[in-house]
């Protein structure tokens, strides 16, 4: 069905142009229903893109200098190769064409034939003399398919508090739970939230998806003991009385059910960083240092800038005074070099967050883990952050990356992080997406990347309209997926994409054919072009993780005893009958544990009979889990001491903590890091992955 075509409907001419430039006029909430965009939204999205569809006349020379440039070109900007077969972009090119590949291991060859993996230079010469330049990206064919099935932890790193955390999880705490879950527990993997660095500010924002810096990790999450430097602070007893005001951060939380509060975390942390930095760095670290310098090179640097920009001049850098809004200017050299004692420190604490970051990756593979940390990549930054600054020619000025209206937010949504031009990524061979993943990838065993959907479209916003003016602005997925297979290649790791949600036709199909595992979470799993009722585990596709639960979703023992629902209702978010919602939302958990007790896999724990209690429920999902094909499957951490609370409520804002909470047990108390490897009722959780053999 086709919905009524609005009076602000685009006309043909600008629908054209649209189309050309990979923006949208239409799009379907529902496979029965389309639905046209507006012109409006149309129009500001070209010029976004650097194209005038101001009026009629501006759009009819538009659509000429386009379809103009495209009969011209010989080459597009960026062409892909995969593995030995030759770019399909190629074939367009005039009979008698001659080549030039300049690879990026430094070799020239006259054709495509068996190049290597990589980035090259390719340039194409017609008969007639005319001459294109071009980025090949040449990646194997696919990523290998992940040997056996290997089973893990999820956890919101900030909520794993340990008896030495300063207030908040940090990259000790994840080493330590690396090393136990690997050794103890058999686990192949822990999952982690992003670690990126966020905006600082009073309050941080302290969602970990809205990032300053998604290159950069955030020294936040440093362990502070672990630092070599501490040994040799000039001032120990100030140091000492950090620790002690640390732990009574970390008492806080765990004694008296204060909130996390990252940013007082962050003010003793950063006043003990002060003082490690005016310690020397020994020769050995003063070399691993500057060969770390040099790796990141200029993005280091203009991350490193910008803190201590954001220090003078506030986090926001629109607001900055006008000479610094370009990192390329001569004012913001100048002040670079007025400033480069912190710019110092700023990187210095890039190098040593990656340390850690490296070293909780090593704890877990030298546990016997094959996967070790899995990272998790936002799906864009805050507008006023480092990236969107040191970036700013490759983001869409004026627009927002959000979500269409759809069946479950009729309004649409707008997450307020700048898209990155298409057309921008696609001149410059992919560089600023390469140069972000190979920074992951240098201390992940897996990558989830958040809403994948996104390397094929995106829904922009233009600022100051509602999400619902949107309209997608599609992206070369080819391109997108061949630099994402080749660095995850090179770095021998996984990738998992978060594929929840509406996802278009095909969009499933090519992640899975390069070998990008999806996400499935067992209740949203159904057979919606059937009847409806529990997918049966035998028809779960294999290249997944497969999980109960997300942070965004109730925790498993929420959703089994309906507490979700009432949490909903206190916070006056349901939008239906409280009675109409409870009675939903038992339907649908009886369901499941119908199906799961008509598979026999409802047993009582600890090996009695009973099989009503809500932990013999929980172990019962993870049996079905594992009856599934899946490649990967996920435990949330806090479903292993029955914690009730999701970290984070979609459609809340102040209205509930999210991102505050630490691991807590059913009745609320929080659970450290100790206490979770003590438990006997996550112990008895985990036992069901390890008798299943996986």
């Amino acid at each position: 069905m086709t919905a009524p075509r609005p009076a602000d409907a685009p006309s043909e001419d600008l629908s054209r142009l649209a189309a050309l430039h990979g923006v949208a006029t239409s799009y379907s909430p529902s496979p029965d229903r389309t639905v046209a965009a507006s012109a409006t939204a149309v129009t500001l999205t070209l010029a976004a893109l650097g194209v005038d569809a101001s009026t009629p006349g501006a759009v009819r020379a538009a659509l000429a200098a386009r379809e103009r440039e495209q009969a011209e070109r010989l080459l597009p900007p960026t062409v892909v190769g995969w593995g030995g077969s030759p770019p399909a972009a190629l074939a367009a090119l005039p009979e008698g064409s001659r080549l030039r590949i300049e690879t990026e291991q430094g070799e020239t060859r006259g054709s495509t034939d068996q190049l290597p993996p990589g980035v090259h230079r390719l340039t194409a010469t017609a008969p007639d003399g005319r001459t294109a330049d071009a980025h090949l990206i040449v990646a194997p064919p696919r990523l290998p398919t992940p040997t056996g099935r290997s089973y893990g932890l999820l956890v919101q790193l900030y909520s794993l508090l340990s008896r030495r955390s300063w207030g908040m999880g940090d990259l000790g705490d994840l080493a330590e739970l690396a090393g136990w879950a690997g050794r103890s527990l058999g686990a192949g993997f822990v999952q982690v939230n992003p670690l990126h660095a966020a905006v600082p500010g009073a309050p941080t924002d302290p969602s970990p998806y809205r990032p300053s810096s998604r290159r950069f990790p955030d020294p936040v999450h440093l362990r502070i003991e672990d630092v070599a430097e501490t040994a040799y602070v000039e001032d120990p007893e100030r140091l000492r009385a950090l620790l002690e005001r640390s732990g009574r951060l970390r008492a806080a939380v765990l004694e008296k059910g204060a909130l996390i509060d990252r940013d007082a975390v962050w003010e003793l942390k950063r006043e003990a960083l002060e003082l490690l930095g005016a310690v020397p760095l020994g020769p050995g670290r003063r070399a691993a240092y500057c060969d770390f310098l040099a790796e990141q090179g200029q993005a280091l640097e203009d991350h490193a800038t910008w803190c201590a920009l954001a220090e003078v001049h506030g986090s926001d850098w629109h607001r900055w005074p006008t000479g610094l809004r370009d990192p390329r200017s001569a004012d913001t050299t100048r002040a670079r070099n007025g400033l480069m004692d912190r710019v110092d420190f700023w990187s210095r604490l890039a190098w040593l967050t990656d340390t850690q970051l490296t070293a909780a990756q090593r704890a877990g593979r030298e546990a016997g883990m094959p996967v070790g940390i899995v990272h998790d990549l936002a799906v864009g930054v805050h507008p006023g952050g480092a990236d969107a600054w040191a970036q700013q020619d490759y983001f869409a000025a004026g627009m927002s990356v959000g979500a269409p209206p759809d069946a479950f937010n009729a309004r649409g949504q707008d997450w307020g992080l700048p898209p990155w031009r298409p057309d921008r990524l696609a001149a410059s061979g992919y560089a600023p997406f390469r140069e972000l993943l190979r920074a992951l990838f240098r201390y992940a065993g897996a990558l989830r990347i958040d809403h994948v959907m996104g390397l094929f479209r995106l829904w922009w916003v233009p600022q100051g309209h509602p999400p619902t003016e949107g309209t997608y602005v599609r992206y070369d997925a080819e391109a997108m997926l061949a630099v994402l297979v080749l660095e995850a290649s090179r770095a021998g790791a996984l990738v998992i994409g978060e594929d929840l949600g509406t996802v278009e036709p095909g969009v499933r199909e090519a992640l899975r054919e390069r070998g990008v595992l999806g996400t499935s979470v067992l209740w949203f799993e159904r057979d919606w072009e059937g009847d409806g009722r529990p997918l049966p585990p035998e028809s779960w596709r294999a290249d997944c993780l497969a999980t109960a639960t997300t942070h965004d979703l109730p925790s498993t023992a929420a959703r089994l005893t309906g507490e979700h629902v009432e949490l909903r209702d206190s916070l006056g978010l349901l939008t239906r009958p409280l009675e109409a919602e409870r009675a939903e939302a038992a339907a649908d958990t009886a369901e499941w544990l119908s199906l799961l007790s008509e598979l026999g896999l409802l047993h009582g724990t600890g090996g009695g009979t009973d099989t009503s209690s809500e932990e013999a429920e929980i172990q019962a999902v993870h049996r079905f889990l594992l009856r599934t094909p899946a490649r990967m499957v996920g435990v949330w951490l806090p479903d292993g001491v029955g914690d009730r609370r999701p970290q984070n409520l979609p459609g809340t804002w102040d209205q509930y903590p999210n991102w505050r909470l630490p691991i807590a047990d059913a009745q609320g108390r929080p659970v450290t890091l100790e206490d979770l490897a003590a438990s006997p009722r996550l112990h008895a959780l985990m036992e069901v992955l390890r008798d299943a053999g996986t």
